[in-house]
Parts: C-alpha cells; structure tokens; sequence
C-alpha cells in the first residue's frame, strides 16, 4: 500500500513537473513529421495481465513496420530530429507516469516487455511479472538495453527478491546520473532479446 502510494504521488507531481516541457514536446513531434504525438505498444504487466504503455514517438509513423521493425540501435534512419533529443533526455518515458497513475506501472520495477517475450520465459522468468513493471529498475541502471537479455531478466529477478526503500532510492539516484549522461540507450551489439522461438 505505501509503494503505491509512493507511486500515485511521485507519478502525479512529475505529470503536473513536466507538463509544460510535454506540451513542447509534442507540439515539436506533431510539426516535424506525420503521426500521433504519442506512441502506444502492447506489453505485459504484473500477474500477467497486458496493457498499452505510452511514450512519446521518437521515430516516424509506423516505424515498427520498417526496416529493423521493434529493433532500434544508435544511428536508425527512422528516428526524428526531435526524436533523438527525447530518447538522449529519456523525455519520451515521461508518459509513462500516466501508466503508473492507471496501477499498470510502478515508478521502480523491471521494465514492462512485449508479449512475445513474455511467452518464451521459463517459469523461473515469469518472476518478473510477480511486481508492477517500473519506469526504472536495477537491470536499467546496470546496463539498460545494452545487457544480453538473459542478464536484464537475471537482474530484475534480483531485485524483486532484494527490493527495499533503501534499493529503490538506489536505483532512483541511478537513473538520475544516466539520464544526463545518456548511457545504454541502445542495445548496440551484445543488447537486445534473443528469439527462442522454433525456426
């Protein structure tokens, strides 16, 4: 009760914090290209259950259907000028809070992920959707997408076993320091998932 709390409040007073920056934000987003100003992708979520999260979109309009489709690394054609800027600032969670304001999402949680991710885990995996997916986590701040995927999956299993007010404030103080320093952005060549999927 008192972790959501925590995330009702700190979720609310971020949303009103940067509203005048989203209000640019999406105003810069809708006159540089084609599209919605916010981008809407199914993931998984505590217990299983599946939601919307919401970003802001950093790429051209159906950009999951082009090219490298969901796989993004530094440098993709299909990133907008305003779009780098939101992923380089991390501006593009910042709808994230509304997530976190509907109970889909909590503040510090491992990252919510696809649901064709979801159904290769092992059963030993699906611990991660014992807790509310965060906007931030320990797999976030010790590598980010740039980690195997097994290694983030390990990672969140840790913290889910270890999580305390003492962890998450660790975590959050983290994820302040690589926001300015703009680390793991991508999944460059060791990043990323690894389909098990029969071929």
């Amino acid at each position: 009760m008192a972790r959501r709390a925590f995330d009702i409040v700190v979720a609310g007073a971020g949303l009103v914090a940067s509203s005048p920056l989203l209000v640019l934000a999406i105003v810069a987003i809708r006159l540089e290209s084609r599209g919605g100003a916010f981008y809407r992708q199914r993931r998984v979520g505590m217990d299983g259950r599946e939601f919307d999260v919401l970003k802001l979109r950093t790429m051209v309009d159906g950009a999951e259907h082009i090219g490298a489709g969901l796989a993004v690394n530094a440098g993709d054609a299909r990133i907008t000028r305003v779009g780098k800027v939101l992923r380089r600032t991390s501006l593009d969670e910042l709808p994230n809070l509304v997530n976190v304001l509907r109970g889909e999402m909590a503040i510090v949680g491992p990252r919510p992920t696809l649901p064709k991710q979801v159904a290769q885990y092992t059963e030993r995996e699906r611990g991660r959707l014992a807790i509310r997916p965060g906007i931030t986590g320990w797999a976030q701040v010790n590598g980010r997408t740039s980690l195997p995927w097994a290694q983030r999956i390990e990672l969140d299993l840790w913290y889910i076993e270890h999580r305390t007010w003492r962890l998450d404030l660790k975590i959050l103080m983290r994820s302040a320091r690589l926001v300015v320093a703009g680390e793991g952005l991508y999944k460059g060549k060791t990043g990323g998932w690894t389909d098990r999927s029969p071929r």
